[in-house]
């Protein structure tokens, strides 16, 4: 889910829509503004500031989707913590082979308090039910970004 002009489309979005909607984007304004509360904090607000900048009114209706479901509805959701939805959202991309996602889920996850070793048992558990190559993959992402931080 990559859109152009920034890294990484799935995690854009500021609650708006170009149009407004129908009640001017009132009835959501709650999801939204969760969802980007829980976006900064998730991913930093350097990424959010880059993401917004990022915002065309060509990808501004799909952005607003992002944040105010999948930050806003799930994210915010009481059943799980932040490290948990953090290691299933790292496996998820792994299997889907979303990679400029993944490495800025690597980023999120440690935010939201996985460590290192953490991070590498949920990619080895990704070799056995997503595929080796896959893992393989997902190794070499993350190390390149866990060495960028510094963590490693």
């Amino acid at each position: 889910m990559t859109t152009a002009g920034h890294d990484g489309g799935h995690d854009a979005g500021f609650g708006r829509r170009a149009d407004g909607g129908a009640d001017g984007g009132r009835a959501d304004e709650p999801r939204c503004a969760d969802g980007t509360a829980v976006r900064r904090a998730v991913l930093g607000d350097a990424h959010v500031d880059r993401a917004d900048a990022g915002t065309t009114s060509f990808t501004a209706d799909f952005q607003d989707l992002v944040t105010r479901y999948a930050w806003g509805e799930i994210w915010t959701r009481p059943g799980l913590d932040r490290r948990s939805r953090s290691m299933i959202t790292l496996t998820a991309l792994v299997a889907g082979g979303h990679w400029d996602e993944l490495a800025m889920h690597v980023r999120a996850a440690v935010r939201n308090g996985l460590t290192v070793d953490e991070v590498r048992e949920v990619l080895l558990q990704t070799a056995v039910y997503c595929s080796v190559p896959s893992a393989n993959r997902a190794f070499a992402v993350a190390q390149r970004v866990l060495q960028e931080d510094g963590l490693i």
